[in-house]
């Protein structure tokens, strides 16, 4: 079955090591720690300070709450998210220092290894049926950020509230329909492709 349902209760907390914040881990592929083939989670930034190096892994962050966040990259411009969905882009092993803008953030954070898949983050409104294609290989994470939301797919139907989260595998052989969502809210949708590419258009509303 393509489809599983994570709920909220199901997520694990933990404090930084610099005491800077809170992880909420939602969904990984892969084994503990950091031998991940891809990890989405909720930061919540409590104070300025530096992310940690994750060498390998590119890394995905859009801003779900509070005023925003400026981030010093290594070798480029500063970069400020100060939107609700605005949406930065940049390599694990970069050197990047975090100053928040007024006040505490929670950011939607999606780390991919390179060598293995590529993610693809967006955040969309859900205001009819959305349909995500089967393709071969592909997973898919889709989290819902306010509303509800019902996901159908062949014979499975599952309920999805806000801060839950939906699996889509499409990794496995056999026959796999298409997932059709539809309610209303907000959902940020990452997409995991395996390196090598797949092609045609996955997502249409």
């Amino acid at each position: 079955m393509p489809l599983s349902l994570l709920p909220a209760s199901s997520y694990r907390r933990v404090r930084w090591k610099n005491d800077g914040g809170w992880t909420t881990e939602l969904a990984r592929r892969g084994g503990d720690g950091d031998d991940f083939r891809w990890r989405v989670s909720i930061a919540e930034i409590e104070r300025d300070g530096p992310f940690s190096a994750f060498p390998g892994i590119e890394r995905d962050l859009l801003l779900l709450d509070g005023h925003g966040i400026e981030l010093d990259l290594a070798d480029s411009a500063p970069r400020r998210l100060a939107q609700r969905f605005a949406h930065v882009r940049f390599a694990g092993e970069a050197a990047v220092h975090c100053r928040l803008l007024a006040g505490p953030t929670r950011d939607f954070n999606v780390m991919a290894r390179r060598d293995a898949v590529r993610a693809e983050v967006v955040a969309r409104p859900l205001v009819g049926p959305m349909v995500i294609f089967p393709e071969p290989g592909v997973e898919w994470l889709v989290y819902a950020f306010s509303g509800h939301a019902s996901a159908r797919s062949n014979a499975q139907a599952l309920a999805l509230e806000a801060g839950a989260c939906l699996q889509v595998d499409f990794r496995e052989a056999g026959p796999a329909g298409r997932v059709v969502l539809d309610g209303a809210g907000e959902l940020v949708l990452a997409r995991f492709t395996p390196v090598t590419p797949t092609s045609g258009a996955a997502l249409q509303q």
